[in-house]
């Protein structure tokens, strides 16, 4: 029996490992198969997102990174740290690749409704050629008696936090972006790309692709402040990225999929990446 355990236990934890492995490559197909050339916005396209920046925004939230997190955030992850500095807030996944124990999501402790917009100073702190950093636009659990709209009431369930976790149970839209390589030599240096999460229809990321792909954008370089903003208005999902150097407008329809108009606002950070959050600012349309 003795023996028979010693050859048993070796080859559980190489199958673990192999569907470890398999999890994180089913992820990166997804957003291979959906990644196309970089896209263009007209002239019209920035006019309406200037219009729509300048309508009567409420502030309802905000942290300037260099306070205690714990007052606005939650953790979901074991491994991942947050430090605050007078530079802002550090936000580190662990530094194993490929466990994904390692994953992190920060989630504000509050929620929000209605139409958002949100902006933040991002600057990237890691040198990965891999992984994704996302925000979570609008998360809320999809409502069943495992896992509640609240998604606080299954945090446990997040302490790993596979994406599987996420995608599978959550109703959210998703911006991937300083997302970098996908394993092949001709893979983007880097996109950016949305999503929905249809955490019902059981299909994994199938279906859950927002039309507009961009592609090799020359942001998100190590130690560079990038200002993000990001507006859910209606039906359409828009993100606005700027540096000394470009500024770039981006935009999705998200009338193929059912409306979000309730939830919490995360930042995702895949394993081995990390980056430095300042002046985080949610605001909502004032009646």
């Amino acid at each position: 029996m003795k023996k028979f355990k010693s050859l048993l236990l070796p080859a559980i934890g190489v199958s673990i490992a192999f569907c470890l492995t398999a999890c994180l490559h089913n992820y990166e197909n997804n957003e291979r198969a959906s990644i196309g050339e970089r896209a263009t916005l007209s002239t019209a396209d920035s006019s309406e997102f200037e219009e729509l920046r300048s309508l009567n925004w409420q502030q309802v939230f905000f942290d300037s990174g260099t306070d205690n997190w714990r007052e606005n955030w939650i953790k979901d992850g074991l491994m991942g740290t947050v430090e605050n500095s007078p530079e802002g807030m550090h936000v580190k996944a662990g530094p194993e690749a490929d466990n994904h124990a390692h994953h992190m999501v920060l989630w504000t402790k509050r929620s929000f409704e209605g139409d958002v917009k949100v902006s933040f100073e991002y600057t990237r702190t890691d040198s990965a050629e891999l992984y994704v950093t996302i925000l979570y636009l609008l998360a809320s659990g999809e409502g069943t008696t495992e896992f509640p709209t609240d998604i606080m009431e299954w945090a446990e369930y997040r302490d790993e936090p596979y994406m599987r976790h996420y995608f599978d149970n959550m109703d959210t839209y998703h911006i991937s972006y300083a997302a970098f390589g996908l394993g092949e030599e001709d893979a983007p240096d880097d996109y950016i790309r949305a999503r929905r999460y249809l955490p019902l229809a059981n299909n994994r990321l199938m279906g859950t692709a927002l039309e507009g792909d961009y592609t090799n954008t020359g942001f998100f370089k190590t130690g560079v402040p990038h200002q993000i903003t990001v507006i859910k208005y209606d039906d359409t999902l828009w993100m606005k990225v700027s540096n000394e150097e470009q500024t770039q407008l981006y935009k999705w329809s998200t009338a193929s999929h059912p409306n979000i108009n309730k939830g919490r606002i995360g930042l995702r950070h895949m394993f081995t990446r990390s980056a430095l959050y300042k002046n985080v600012q949610v605001s909502a349309l004032s009646s």
